[in-house]
C-alpha cells in the first residue's frame, strides 16, 4: 500500500485541516514536467508567430486564402480539445491517464509542425493551399494531444496547491526560455541557411527561403520530440482516487462543470486572452518590417523575451503574498498597459525608446500571467469534485485548450481578414499601402489591448483563493479514503 499521507496532503482520515508541506515533487520529476512546455514552445510558438508570414511572403499565398484556414481550424478546435479531454478521462495505462500522450504523439507532431514550412516544388496556387491546410490543422489537432495532458497532468502529479505554482512556474519558465531562445533566431537562422544552399528566396530576401526555413523547422522539431519524450520519461501521476482508476463516461465528467464558476471564468479568460496573443505574435513581424522598417528591431523584441523568464520565476513569491488571483490581474492589467505605451510609439513615429518601454512591461506581466492559467484549471479540477463528486482532470482542462486554441485561430483569421481589407501586398520586398499599414496597427496593437483588457475584468470575478483552504482540506480527507480503497 502507498502512503496516504505522502499522496493525498499529509492529512489523516479523521482531519479536517490544510495539508501541510506534503506532495512536494522532486526537482528532477519538476524539470522533467517543464520539458513538456519547452517542448511544446520550442516549434508551435514559431508556428504561431510565423506561419501566416511563410504563408504569405514565402509561398506567396494570398492573405484572404489563409483566412478560410484559419476558420476551418477554429470549428476544428472547438471541437478536438474536447475529444482528447474524453481519450484522457477514458485512458487506462499503467502510465496513467495524461503521460501516455507525450509517447505517442510527440513525434507525429513534430512532423506536421515541419510540413507547416515545408514548400513542395512544383505545386500550384490550389496545391500550396491544400498542403497548408493539411499541414496546419493535422498541427494544431496534434498540438491538443500533446498539450492537453500538461494541463490535465497537474492535479494528479500533486495535491498541495503550493507545489501546483511551484510545478506550474518551472514550466512556464522553461516553455517561455524555448521561446526567447528559438523566436529570435528564426529570421537570422532561416536566412543563414538559406545562404548556405544558396537560396535568397522571394526578391532576394533572405529571410524568406523555402530550405532555410525546412531545415531550421526540422532542428526544432527534433528538440520538440526529444523532450516531449523526456517529460514522458520523468514525470509519475501519483494523486490516486476513485475517478483515477476507471473511465469516466461523458455524462458523468459534464457534471464536474456544474455551477463551477472558476472553470467558466478561467475558460473565457483563455479564450479572449489568447485570442489577443495570437493578434499580436502574428502580427509582430509584419509590424515591424513594413510599418517601422526594422526588423532588426522586430528580432531584438523576440529576444526581449528573456524578460519574462525574470517576472515567471517571481510568481510563487509574489503569489504568496497576495494570492494568484491577484497576482495574474497584476499580469493581466500590464499587458493592456504595454498596447498603450506602444500605441503611443507609434504615435510619436515609432520611437524606439518608447517602443522599448513598452515590449518591457509586456513581458514582465506575461510573465507573471502565464504560469498561473494551468493552476487556475487544476483548482477548477478541484472544485468540481469538491461541488459535484466527479474528477474529470481531461474533461474539465480540454476546455482550456479549446478555449485557447478557438481564441487563437479566430484570432488569426481576424488577423488575415484584417489584413485582406487592408490591401495587404503577399511579397512585397519593401513597402505595403497605407491601408495595409493601418490594418498591422490594428492587429499589433489594438486587437491585443481588447483581449487583455477584458481577461482583466473577468478575473475579477474569481475568488478561489478565498475558498481554497476549505476545499483542499476536504478534498484530502476525501483522497484519503479512496486511496484506502482504490490504492495500489
Amino acid at each position: 500500500m502507498v502512503d496516504r499521507k505522502t499522496i493525498v496532503g499529509g492529512v489523516d482520515d479523521n482531519t479536517t485541516s490544510a495539508p501541510v508541506q506534503a506532495n512536494q515533487v522532486k526537482i528532477k520529476e519538476r524539470i522533467a514536467y517543464a520539458m513538456s512546455d519547452f517542448g511544446c514552445n520550442t516549434i508551435f510558438q514559431i508556428v504561431g508567430t510565423y506561419f501566416l508570414v511563410f504563408c504569405t511572403d514565402t509561398l506567396g499565398v494570398a492573405a484572404a486564402a489563409v483566412t478560410g484556414l484559419f476558420a476551418l481550424s477554429a470549428i476544428i478546435d472547438s471541437v478536438d480539445g474536447l475529444v482528447w479531454g474524453q481519450f484522457i478521462d477514458r485512458t487506462r495505462t499503467k502510465w496513467g491517464k495524461s503521460r501516455p500522450y507525450w509517447l505517442w504523439f510527440s513525434i507525429p507532431f513534430a512532423i506536421f509542425c515541419v510540413m507547416c514550412f515545408t514548400a513542395i516544388p512544383g505545386l500550384g496556387q490550389t496545391g500550396k493551399i491544400i498542403w497548408i491546410y493539411i499541414a496546419y490543422i493535422g498541427s494544431k489537432i496534434l498540438y491538443s494531444g500533446i498539450n492537453i495532458p500538461v494541463t490535465s497532468i497537474l492535479p494528479s502529479l500533486t495535491s498541495n496547491p503550493k507545489e501546483r505554482i511551484t510545478l506550474s512556474t518551472i514550466r512556464q519558465f522553461l516553455g517561455n526560455f524555448g521561446g526567447a531562445i528559438f523566436l529570435p533566431l528564426t529570421l537570422p537562422a532561416v536566412a543563414f541557411f538559406g545562404g548556405i544552399f544558396g537560396d535568397r528566396g522571394t526578391k532576394g530576401d533572405a529571410t524568406t527561403s523555402p530550405i532555410g526555413w525546412f531545415i531550421w523547422a526540422v532542428i526544432l522539431a527534433i528538440i520538440t520530440a526529444a523532450c516531449l519524450l523526456t517529460a514522458f520519461a520523468g514525470t509519475k501521476e501519483r494523486v490516486v482516487t476513485r475517478d483515477s482508476k476507471r473511465s469516466i463516461p461523458m455524462r458523468e465528467s459534464v457534471k464536474a462543470l456544474k455551477g463551477n464558476y472558476p472553470w467558466a471564468i478561467i475558460i473565457f479568460i483563455n479564450f479572449i486572452y489568447w485570442g489577443g496573443f495570437a493578434v499580436r505574435s502574428s502580427s509582430l513581424p509584419y509590424y515591424f518590417k513594413y510599418v517601422l522598417h526594422n526588423e532588426a528591431l522586430g528580432s531584438l523584441t523576440l529576444a526581449a523575451t528573456f524578460i519574462t523568464l525574470f517576472s515567471t520565476a517571481l510568481v510563487p513569491f509574489v503569489a504568496a503574498r497576495i494570492g494568484k488571483r491577484n497576482t495574474m490581474l497584476v499580469g493581466m492589467v500590464g499587458t493592456a498597459l504595454s498596447q498603450l505605451i506602444l500605441f503611443v510609439a507609434d504615435k510619436m513615429n515609432g520611437n524606439i525608446a518608447v517602443i522599448l518601454i513598452g515590449i518591457v512591461v509586456y513581458y514582465i506581466s506575461y510573465g507573471l500571467t502565464g504560469a498561473l492559467i494551468a493552476v487556475m484549471l487544476s483548482d477548477a479540477v478541484d472544485f468540481g469534485e469538491w461541488k459535484n463528486n466527479v474528477r474529470a482532470e481531461g474533461f474539465v482542462t480540454s476546455f482550456s485548450s479549446f478555449s485557447a486554441k478557438l481564441g487563437m485561430g479566430i484570432g488569426g483569421m481576424i488577423l488575415a481578414a484584417i489584413l485582406a481589407a487592408g490591401q495587404y501586398t503577399s511579397g512585397a520586398a519593401a513597402s505595403q499601402p497605407t491601408s495595409a499599414l493601418h490594418a498591422i496597427s490594428l492587429g499589433f496593437i489594438w486587437i491585443p489591448f481588447i483581449g487583455y483588457a477584458l481577461s482583466a475584468i473577468a478575473l475579477l470575478f474569481n475568488n478561489i483563493d478565498k475558498v481554497e483552504p476549505k476545499m483542499v482540506a476536504e478534498l484530502s480527507v476525501k483522497h484519503a479514503r479512496e486511496l484506502a480503497e482504490f490504492g495500489e
